[in-house]
């Protein structure tokens, strides 16, 4: 029976979740409220549906586990290198801030010391779920206030650690001192010392060996293995559970198998964490909403405007631009999911005891509701106060100050102007040098910026959405912007401005979805590039390349689903001649070029011995060799690696020429 009436329990649990999370997407509302709105009704405190609660606790306990594992495994070397100005100074500025924030303020409130301390434990992490969810679904991961906010994310989970080996000193000051407690603490040490060892020497040789057996069920289980083994090992020592996992996860993370672990676990994961936070609702007691409405609300506008006011600063501190900081500062104003897993062992060793807990479920649970709702109104709100900055001058416009110094001697006319230094910028640069056409990029990676500025490479610090800075890189003079960013924001915002100040400009915009360019058209960009639908064409182009059809059908199939697609785009059109052969009189002739590789199988061979045009019925009509075209090209002609074959007939004569020339199949 007992069996049974667990079945019947998560039956219950998954299917009310289903119906209330579904709710919570129909208003783009974070899952994780739902998990938890959805426990707080089924739960003791609501409908009372759920039979045995422990027994939901110890399976929300694996998802606690599993949470940690993954995220562990996500941590690595290059990601902390990647972010490390805001692991040394942003996230720390941003974690200590509000923590020492909350806990004046609870001993203010007349909490003793040690409870304020854990109350600024709780309230100084943020939920890496809702915020990473949220920049993708706005196509914000990329951009400029999305690295930073995930740089201070990767900070306070990294902080977590520290927080649980505090909890016990918390919970009972009087034993800190304690020589058992110290001996204790020494284990731990090695413990851990000897798991970050077996990162290096022993898990990837026991992986290598489970993967050549090429067994993905062997493969799995020796990763939960790993997850739940090392955890209890830690949890013999005396740390938690959960801690021992983030250790697996690390331990698993510098392998070449992270990645697929990570995929194994992730179904997984997601399951048993849905119990979590389903677990954690069914604690939560919405009376304490009827019986404290005014200090749960005040709670809730402190806990946002302080978190907002502790994140925005330490970026800016960090040297981002005010945009960057009012960005990042509202992705990051809401309880983290682990302060759950922290406010869960804080009431086991009376940290928070009777209402407090309820009151921070409640505050918590706000908290992530409102957070994507501020966060679509954080562009309007960040637009506001770069308006102020620039009247009141109240924050120092570092971009414009170093772009004045830079440019002050700076001469340059007729040049592209390149917003951005990623792959595409940094791609346009080096055509622009080999090109010999006038161009300065600009970018706000600090790091990428003085690297490249000792390579030779016309790159300046500058934020393209400040008017100062587009002055100091000679907006007025230039011919072309191009816009290569990942904040869509940021882009429109600086086409905006760009027009205002040049209306002769030629701004070229990338972006990353097909809905956003009427805006940028409105807004004053000439032509935009949407990633998606330029990727589609390059795949079906491919694939036709692949069987070998003519270079000129591919062409006209990629202007015909340009022209249908977005019509608004400005496309150079094709030479005079393939245009009079599609579309002229002669409608049943194509035009293509078929190049000599090393490879191919007519290297070496004369045209008279390949006989192409009695073999396929097309003709060679002329042959390019290192940069020189001859016509008609007589037939003892040999041909060379690099050669050009210009070929003349049908679609399907074309394609029976070019496999001559390249498949070693053909007759």
């Amino acid at each position: 029976m007992t069996d049974v009436r667990i079945l019947t329990d998560l039956l219950v649990i998954f299917a009310i979740s289903i119906g209330i999370v579904f709710v919570f997407h129909k208003f783009r509302l974070p899952p994780i409220a739902g998990f938890l709105a959805a426990g707080a009704l089924i739960g003791p405190h609501g409908l009372n549906l759920v039979s045995d609660i422990e027994q939901v606790k110890v399976m929300a306990e694996i998802g606690v586990v599993l949470l940690l594992f993954t995220i562990g495994i996500e941590f690595s070397l290059a990601h902390l290198a990647a972010a490390r100005r805001l692991l040394l100074v942003g996230g720390p500025l941003q974690v200590v801030g509000t923590l020492f924030l909350a806990a004046a303020a609870g001993l203010v409130a007349g909490l003793p010391a040690r409870q304020a301390l854990f109350w600024g434990c709780l309230l100084s992490l943020s939920s890496t779920a809702i915020v990473l969810k949220a920049l993708a679904e706005r196509g914000e991961s990329d951009s400029l206030h999305g690295r930073a906010t995930v740089g201070i994310l990767i900070f306070q989970d990294l902080a977590v650690v520290p927080m649980m080996l505090l909890l016990p000193l918390l919970a009972n000051p009087a034993d800190s001192v304690n020589p058992e407690v110290l001996l204790a603490l020494g284990k731990s040490v090695v413990l851990v010392g000897a798991l970050l060892a077996a990162a290096w020497y022993v898990v990837p040789h026991l992986l290598e060996q489970i993967v050549r057996s090429r067994s993905r069920e062997l493969f799995l289980l020796t990763i939960i293995v790993l997850c739940l083994g090392i955890a209890w090992l830690t949890s013999l020592s005396g740390l938690s559970l959960a801690l021992g996992a983030f250790l697996a996860g690390l331990v698993i993370s510098e392998s070449e198998y992270s990645h697929q672990a990570m995929a194994e676990v992730l179904p997984f994961r997601d399951s048993f964490n849905s119990l979590f936070f389903v677990s954690i609702g069914m604690l939560m007691d919405a009376r304490v909403l009827v019986s404290h409405p005014v200090l749960v609300v005040a709670l809730v506008g402190a806990v946002l405007i302080g978190k907002f006011v502790t994140g925005a600063i330490p970026v800016m501190v960090s040297g981002y631009p005010l945009r960057t900081g009012i960005l990042a500062g509202i992705s990051l104003a809401q309880v983290g999911e682990f302060s759950f897993v922290l406010a869960q062992q804080g009431e086991q060793t009376g940290l928070l005891v009777g209402e407090s807990y309820q009151v921070f479920l409640a505050v918590s649970v706000l908290t992530m509701v409102i957070t994507p709702l501020l966060m679509q109104g954080a562009p309007h709100l960040a637009k506001r106060a770069e308006a102020v900055q620039r009247l009141r001058r109240w924050y120092p416009d570092k971009a414009a100050v170093q772009m004045q110094q830079e440019s002050r001697h700076l001469k340059i006319k007729d040049h592209v102007i390149v917003m951005g230094y990623g792959l595409s910028g940094r791609n346009l640069v080096r055509v622009l040098e080999e090109t010999e056409i006038p161009y300065l990029a600009l970018d706000l990676d600090g790091d990428t910026v003085r690297r490249e500025a000792q390579n030779g490479v016309k790159i300046f610090y500058g934020d393209a959405t400040n008017p100062n800075v587009l002055r100091h890189v000679r907006i007025d003079d230039a011919r072309v912007l191009v816009v290569a960013i990942s904040d869509p924001f940021a882009a429109r915002r600086a086409v905006q401005i760009a027009r205002g100040i040049n209306p002769d400009l030629h701004i070229i915009v990338r972006t990353r979805y097909l809905r956003e360019m009427d805006d940028l058209h409105q807004l004053g960009a000439d032509e935009v590039v949407p990633e998606e639908f330029e990727t589609s064409i390059e795949i079906f182009a491919l694939v036709l390349q692949t069987y070998k059809m003519p270079q000129s059908v591919i062409v006209q199939k990629a202007e015909q689903v340009r022209k249908e697609g977005y019509a608004l785009l400005r496309r150079g059109e094709l030479p005079d001649l393939a245009h009079h052969l599609r579309r002229g009189t002669l409608t049943d002739v194509e035009l293509d070029t078929c190049r000599i590789e090393a490879v191919s199988p007519a290297l070496g061979k004369t045209i008279g011995q390949l006989s192409i045009r009695p073999r396929t019925g097309a003709s060679v009509i002329a042959l390019t060799r290192r940069g020189v075209t001859e016509s008609n090209p007589k037939e003892k002609v040999r041909l060379e690696e690099g050669d050009v074959v210009s070929l003349l007939g049908s679609r399907d004569q074309i394609r029976r020429a070019m496999g001559l020339l390249t498949d070693e199949t053909m007759p």
